[in-house]
């Protein structure tokens, strides 16, 4: 495993564990740098900053901004975000906006499907009702009984054509782009895999990012196959781009990748944690075993 992650959840959106938590399950899993960058909002970075510090973990704030591109909801990544940017807050603020009404007409759509109470029973999921999202409903729907798991509800119910999906205008691509410049971070895609776009639109989407100043793609993440990680290794180098990687965590049963490190594959592309100047041991010293009895490098985070 390599000992970065640069893409988790807590209670702040859509996450299950406060942040303290994620912090501290991912310092017992060996990690050496986290990024916590939840949806739209930046209220557990200062929790989650000084916990690293009191595990001797290296954190970097980030964001997670829900973004509007043609008829796609894409995320973007911000890695080594300024909290305090007026820029960057004021842009998630418009972006939360309007989820209550949305959470509502969500609510009603998997009524006439048969499901009752998901507005209630949604809300009971999300620690920060401003936040509440679909992956609360999915919870409730699960509770309930009416799918296995919260992947078999989104694709059941919670994604374009189902009953539970109301299409929402998020930020635009350059607005992401934008504000987490601003902020003086890095704007990166997240898990590519996972949009519901053929290879041209791909295509079009990072080349459209590229153009607007975006720095890098993931490309090893939990909702990548080993086929996609090599994929998208090819596509960041070929455009340029950074290649970043995260488990994208939010909680224990939901992902067969943990909060704390991410498989250790070589990247075509060059590594976003290059370009933040991010101390970390060499795969050779992972693959011998040169760490510390707590699983990460003997030499600390810078």
């Amino acid at each position: 495993m390599r000992p970065i992650d640069l893409h988790c959840h807590s209670t702040v959106s859509d996450g299950m564990l406060p942040p303290a938590e994620v912090v501290a399950r991912a310092a017992g899993n060996g990690c050496r740098w986290l990024a916590l960058t939840d949806h739209d909002d930046l209220d557990g970075l200062d929790v989650a900053a000084r916990t690293a510090a009191e595990h001797g973990v290296g954190f970097l704030p980030g964001v997670e901004i829900s973004v509007s591109w043609r008829d796609l909801t894409v995320h973007m990544v911000g890695l080594n975000i300024d909290p305090a940017c007026g820029a960057l807050q004021q842009g998630l603020e418009q972006v939360r906006s309007g989820r209550a009404e949305r959470a509502e007409q969500m609510a009603d759509g998997l009524a006439r499907a048969g499901i009752g109470g998901a507005l209630q029973g949604a809300y009971r999921y999300a620690s920060n009702p401003a936040l509440i999202s679909r992956a609360h409903f999915a919870r409730y729907i699960v509770e309930q009984g009416h799918a296995r798991d919260t992947g078999a509800v989104f694709k059941r119910f919670l994604v374009q054509g189902k009953p539970g999906y109301v299409r929402h205008e998020w930020a635009s691509l350059g607005d992401a782009v934008e504000w987490i410049h601003a902020a003086g971070g890095l704007a990166v895609i997240a898990h590519p895999g996972r949009y519901r776009v053929n290879a041209s639109g791909l295509q079009d989407l990072i080349g459209e990012f590229r153009g607007l100043g975006g720095d890098g793609i993931e490309v090893i993440t939990s909702s990548h196959s080993s086929e996609d990680y090599q994929r998208f290794n090819g596509i960041a180098r070929d455009a340029g781009l950074l290649a970043s990687v995260g488990s994208d965590f939010h909680a224990p049963e939901e992902s067969w990748m943990d909060v704390g490190g991410v498989p250790d594959l070589p990247l075509l592309a060059t590594p976003v944690w290059e370009a933040l100047g991010l101390d970390l041991p060499a795969p050779d010293m992972l693959a011998s075993g040169v760490l510390a009895s707590n699983g990460t490098a003997m030499a600390g985070p810078a």
